[in-house]
């Protein structure tokens, strides 16, 4: 009897790379093959993303070529509790569940894949199926979010906050290492929230008692001996905790925080649990204490309301907070989001105009925060090796959203290497740099 095969298109933020990761890693289990053609696949599943228009019409342009090219789809993810939507659209799609739905995704390619009787449970590794490289990934803490930001349907999509037993989370971050993992990059909606739903209980790993809190969760990975890099993170006034960590060495200094905005105004029309001006000093302190900590952020121009005087502040905010990356977007009304019933819409011309001058202002502070480590000696981690040399990630890099290394002439490196390097020249985004002498 034939094998059968199933194609997979993952759309959307890592969290739901692990939702797919997770899909993939049961089907595999149960004898399903994996291939990466339409014309291989008995099936094709996509996993959608719902939370801006843009990527809504990603998913539906997704679903649409996955029918042509392939004809039997089964649709997941965020977008799914859109079913309607879907349908409208692509009435022939064979099923529709919502996000992290992964036993009814299962169960919906039974229905119209059966599986093997004698799956060859022997081939599926111990670290599951990844979509990464195999030399980092994405440990997922919880789902959902508590917060009602009136720009966000993820609680919509999602639900309220879940977190995962901190045991259960060691223990997948362990067969990650153990597998050839050198980065475990911590995601969720809201990372320094992880535990609230459960009252920080405590549960075990290797027979110790842990609290199922933030703190607590970064200590412990920090044990596994791997870069660990935590993105999402709220600034609750317990993340002040975890600098410490970052300043000793034991997790990478780096947090990426979505600010989102930095007039008092326009984060309470957002509904966002900040204050910037007290935001300013504690990123004094943890600089005090850390002063290799890299900080990432995103923010929104054009929110509804925005004046000028709102964004200069936030212009403002830039040039006092000296984040190291920082992705900016134009306010974007999503579907179900309360701020589109907001007055006072910021017209396009000048949400563009606002969005050109922030990512200029930031242009020139990272260029210069790029260009105060030149000379600066650092171990990186080797991602592609091409005919020019090797490209890797220092500290202050996370995957796919931050800078680049290029080592030029390092062919003999490996993807998955770590590498000595002397950083030799910069641009607003990248470094240059050459190996170091041992």
């Amino acid at each position: 009897m034939k094998t059968p095969r199933i194609g997979f298109v993952s759309l959307g933020c890592p969290k739901a790379l692990v939702d797919s990761e997770r899909i993939l890693t049961k089907l595999r289990a149960e004898g399903y093959s994996l291939v990466p053609t339409y014309q291989d696949a008995d099936l094709v599943v996509v996993n959608t993303c719902g939370f801006i228009d843009a990527a809504v019409e990603e998913s539906l342009e997704a679903i649409g070529e996955a029918l042509r090219e392939n004809g039997k789809v089964i649709v997941t993810g965020c977008l799914g509790v859109r079913e309607s939507e879907i349908r409208a659209r692509h009435p022939q799609v064979l099923k529709v569940t919502g996000a992290h739905a992964y036993e009814e995704v299962v169960e919906a390619v039974h229905e119209h894949l059966p599986p093997l009787h004698d799956p060859f449970v022997d081939l599926l590794p111990p670290e599951g199926i990844k979509l990464t490289p195999r030399h980092y990934a994405y440990l997922k803490i919880s789902e959902g979010c508590n917060h009602r930001c009136t720009f966000c349907i993820i609680p919509s999509l999602r639900g309220n906050l879940v977190s995962r037993p901190i045991g259960e989370v060691m223990a997948e971050a362990e067969r990650l290492v153990a597998a050839g993992v050198k980065e475990l990059l911590v995601v969720s909606q809201d990372t320094s929230a992880y535990g609230v739903d459960l009252k920080h209980r405590t549960d075990f790993w290797g027979g110790r008692p842990l609290k199922t809190r933030f703190y607590d969760l970064a200590k412990a990975l920090a044990e596994l001996g791997v870069w660990v890099r935590m993105h999402y993170v709220y600034p609750y006034p317990h993340v002040d905790d975890v600098i410490p960590l970052m300043a000793e060495g034991k997790i990478l200094p780096y947090l990426d925080i979505p600010f989102q905005h930095a007039s008092a105004r326009i984060l309470k029309l957002m509904k966002r649990p900040a204050a910037a001006e007290n935001i300013l000093s504690r990123i004094a302190e943890w600089r005090r204490i850390c002063p290799e900590l890299v900080l990432r952020s995103t923010f929104i121009v054009g929110f509804p309301g925005e004046t000028e005087a709102d964004f200069e502040q936030l212009l403002a905010f830039l040039q006092e907070a000296q984040l190291d990356r920082v992705g900016c977007f134009t306010y974007s009304p999503v579907k179900g989001a309360a701020a589109n019933n907001l007055p006072d819409p910021v017209p396009e011309a000048v949400k563009e105009e606002r969005l050109a001058r922030f990512m200029a202002a930031q242009a020139e502070i990272s260029a210069s925060r790029l260009q105060s480590k030149i000379g600066r000696r650092e171990t990186v981690l080797v991602d592609e090796v091409v005919e020019e040399g090797a490209v890797a990630r220092s500290r202050a890099d996370a995957p796919e959203i931050d800078g680049q290394v290029f080592i030029d002439g390092a062919t003999h490196l490996k993807v998955g290497d770590w590498a000595e390097v002397i950083f030799e020249e910069a641009d607003d985004h990248d470094l240059w740099a050459h190996l170091a002498d041992h």
